[in-house]
């Protein structure tokens, strides 16, 4: 059973703008195809430009469960698929040592009962609407794309104590990565690809008054135009757009009407986390102040 997501590019754009996720057209019309074909959606960017709360606007927009891969290092399949609850299985056997011969407690322990659910397994097996966001698909090893290949072809998983689970209903499934490193084109030639990277001024001055509507849209500009600058600058971590609604946030808890250099120093903070850029903003915020 296919999810109706979205009925056109027009419908996505609208109902993601009214929980509050300001999609272009690339974004508009690709996650519309997405939900259409019922193919996964790869999502690819620097840090911070809304790729992992695109799934998430998604879900709200559709009413929707949001199931979250984190990935990270090491990741397993016991930790993305499912895995056995090793400690009742023993019990169970111990429990039955005297009563029963060995081949059917082997049956009874390799049952739904003792299955422990992780988010891809559970993600395939919801009948209600859901959105599995993969997040940060490059952290994982290389080996892992090969788990998720199953999945994302054919929507199955097979646990050979149980046999093959098919989607009742297919999630709408998005990939993140911020591109640490490439990934394969078996998994890529499943997907459809998005790429997102910073907002223009304009687009992110709009995104700062939709989540901060306290804030003076003159502020708005002088943040959104600060920011840009940063982003700029050779930095250990350039700042998110979540940073820049932080800031407008911080900037109206401050009741600061004009961003000067002393309030940019003072909350600089809330976009720079290292202090090596945070040296090096005051540094550069300075000499482009000194310039005619």
């Amino acid at each position: 059973m296919t999810q109706a997501w979205f009925s056109s590019p027009q419908d996505a754009d609208a109902r993601l703008r009214e929980v509050g996720y300001l999609a272009d057209s690339a974004i508009s019309t690709t996650g519309f195809l997405a939900g259409a074909l019922g193919k996964p959606l790869l999502v690819e960017g620097p840090a911070g430009v809304g790729k992992t709360e695109l799934a998430k606007a998604v879900a709200r927009a559709c009413g929707a469960e949001l199931i979250r891969l984190q990935c990270y290092e090491g990741l397993d399949e016991a930790r993305a698929l499912y895995e056995w609850n090793y400690k009742k299985q023993l019990l169970r056997i111990q429990s039955a040592r005297e009563s029963s011969d060995w081949e059917s407690t082997h049956d009874d322990i390799f049952t739904e009962e003792f299955l422990l659910t992780r988010p891809l397994l559970a993600a395939i097996r919801r009948e209600q609407p859901t959105v599995l966001l993969i997040d940060e698909v490059d952290k994982t090893d290389v080996e892992v794309e090969g788990l998720l290949l199953e999945v994302l072809s054919d929507f199955q998983v097979t646990i050979p104590e149980l046999g093959t689970i098919t989607a009742t209903r297919r999630p709408f499934v998005v990939l993140t990565s911020n591109a640490s490193r490439e990934l394969s084109e078996a998994l890529k030639r499943r997907c459809l690809y998005l790429h997102l990277d910073y907002p223009d001024l304009e687009r992110e001055r709009e995104i700062v008054i939709g989540q901060v509507p306290q804030i003076d849209e003159a502020v708005a500009r002088q943040v959104v135009d600060v920011v840009a600058r940063l982003r700029d600058l050779d930095l250990k971590k350039s700042p998110s757009i979540a940073e820049t609604i932080d800031w407008a946030r911080t900037l109206v808890a401050l009741e600061i009407g004009d961003l000067d250099e002393a309030i940019v120093q003072a909350t600089l903070g809330v976009v720079l986390k290292h202090v090596s850029d945070h040296d090096k903003a005051v540094r550069e915020l300075k000499s482009s102040r000194r310039k005619p």
